[in-house]
C-alpha cells in the first residue's frame, strides 16, 4: 500500500506542529521519521494512523484519500513505545483481540490458528499462556507487534517501538524487525529518534526539524551527503571548526586546510572523530592534547585548539600520544557550510 502526504499541517491551538509536510512513500518500503523532540515525527505518524486529523492538506492510502477517515477503518496496524497490552489478558489473549473486535468477523478456531501462527512468527512459541507481567520488555514488544499483525493491516505504524528496552535488547530486535518487514513485505513507517536505528533498519530515512522535512533519502545518502549543518550534526558525533573560505579553499585557525569550497566568507567546517588524522610530526592544525579516553575499539584524544576550539578524535590503541606535547591535524571528508546555515 503507498502512502501519500500532501502538504499536511497540524496546529495544536496556536502551536504548529507540522508545516505543510509532502511525503511519498512506496509500497513495501520501511520508512524512518528521524528527529528530535519537537520535531512533528510522531504528530506525523498520528495523522497518518487517525487518531489525529490533519488540519490541511491530504492523506492518501494509494489512490484513497484517507484523510477523513477514521482510524477504525484505515486498515493500519500501530505499535506504541510502552507496549499498551492488557495485563488481565494472556499474550494470546492480547494477540486474538483485534480480531475479536475487528469489523471483518472470523470464527474462533480461525483465531486460534492465527494467533498460533503469529506466535511462531515473532518466536514467542509457548508463552501464549502467559501474562504480559510474566516475560521480558523485549517478549512485551514482540507481542505488541503480533498484535498489530494479527488484523493484517495493509500499513503498520511504528512509534518509538524499542525506546523503553536496553540497547542490546534493541539491537537484537532492529535485527528481528528487519527480517519480519523482508517476510511480509507491509508498508511501514516508524517514528525514531535514534539515529542508529533509523539507518539500521530503514530503506528510507525522512529527517525532520521544527514540522519540516530537512532531507530525505537512503541511510547511505543522508549519511554521504547531508544537506545542512543540522543534518551534520544530528546524525552522531561531529567537530565543529570555524573556518573562512576564500580562493577557493576554506581556512581553519589561520591555516590552509586544502579543503575547496565555493563559499566565501565565514564557514563552519564539519568533521566525524574518525575523519581526524592525528601526526606526531609538526604540520596540519595545531591542538593541544587534554585528555586520553579509552574505548573498547581503541582511544579518544580530547584536545584544542589555539583558537579554542574542542576537538575530539580517534586513534589506535598502539599510538597512545604523549599528553605533554601538543599534536597536528589533518580533517578528512569535511562537510564545508555558510557560517549560521
Amino acid at each position: 500500500m503507498k502512502i501519500r502526504l500532501d502538504r499536511v499541517i497540524k496546529t495544536f491551538d496556536t502551536f504548529r506542529a507540522v508545516h505543510g509536510v509532502s511525503l511519498d512513500i512506496e509500497s513495501g518500503q520501511l520508512v524512518a521519521l528521524l528527529g528530535p523532540s519537537g520535531s512533528g515525527k510522531t504528530t506525523i505518524l498520528r495523522m497518518v494512523a487517525g487518531l489525529e486529523y490533519a488540519d490541511g492538506g491530504h492523506i492518501y492510502f494509494g489512490d484513497q484519500d484517507a484523510t477523513d477517515i477514521p482510524v477504525r477503518d484505515r486498515g493500519v496496524g500501530f505499535v506504541f513505545q510502552h507496549y499498551a497490552l492488557f495485563p488481565h489478558m494472556t499474550v494470546a489473549e492480547n494477540i486474538a483481540f483485534g480480531m475479536k473486535v475487528s469489523k471483518t468477523k472470523r470464527s474462533k478456531p480461525e483465531i486460534v490458528t492465527r494467533v498460533s501462527e503469529l506466535l511462531r512468527l515473532v518466536k514467542l512459541e509457548g508463552l501464549g499462556d502467559r501474562f504480559p507481567g510474566q516475560i521480558s520488555g523485549g517478549q512485551r514488544q514482540r507481542v505488541a507487534l503480533a498484535r498489530a499483525l494479527s488484523v493484517d493491516p495493509k500499513v503498520l505504524l511504528l512509534d518509538e517501538p524499542f525506546g523503553a528496552l536496553d540497547a542490546n535488547v534493541r539491537r537484537d530486535l532492529r535485527r528481528w524487525l528487519r527480517e519480519i518487514h523482508d517476510e511480509l513485505g507491509i508498508t511501514t513507517l516508524f517514528v525514531t529518534h535514534d539515529q542508529e536505528e533509523a539507518l539500521d533498519l530503514a530503506d528510507r530515512v525522512v529527517i525532520l526539524n521544527e514540522g519540516r522535512i530537512v532531507q530525505e533519502g537512503t541511510p547511505a545518502e543522508v549519511c554521504r551527503h547531508p544537506g545542512s549543518a543540522f543534518v551534520m550534526q544530528f546524525l552522531g558525533d561531529v567537530n565543529t571548526f570555524p573556518g573562512v573560505a576564500r580562493d577557493g579553499f576554506v581556512f581553519v585557525s589561520e591555516r590552509a586546510t586544502g579543503i575547496a569550497s565555493t563559499e566565501t566568507g565565514p564557514v563552519d567546517v564539519f568533521v566525524r572523530p574518525r575523519d581526524i588524522i592525528w601526526q606526531k610530526d609538526a604540520g596540519g592544525i595545531p591542538v593541544d592534547i587534554e585528555r586520553i579516553l579509552h574505548r573498547p575499539d581503541g582511544l579518544t584524544v580530547v584536545g584544542t585548539t589555539k583558537d579554542g576550539v574542542r576537538v575530539e578524535f580517534e586513534i589506535p590503541e598502539q599510538v597512545e600520544p604523549d599528553l605533554s606535547r601538543g599534536a597536528g591535524i589533518i580533517l578528512r571528508n569535511p562537510q564545508v557550510f555558510p557560517r549560521g546555515v
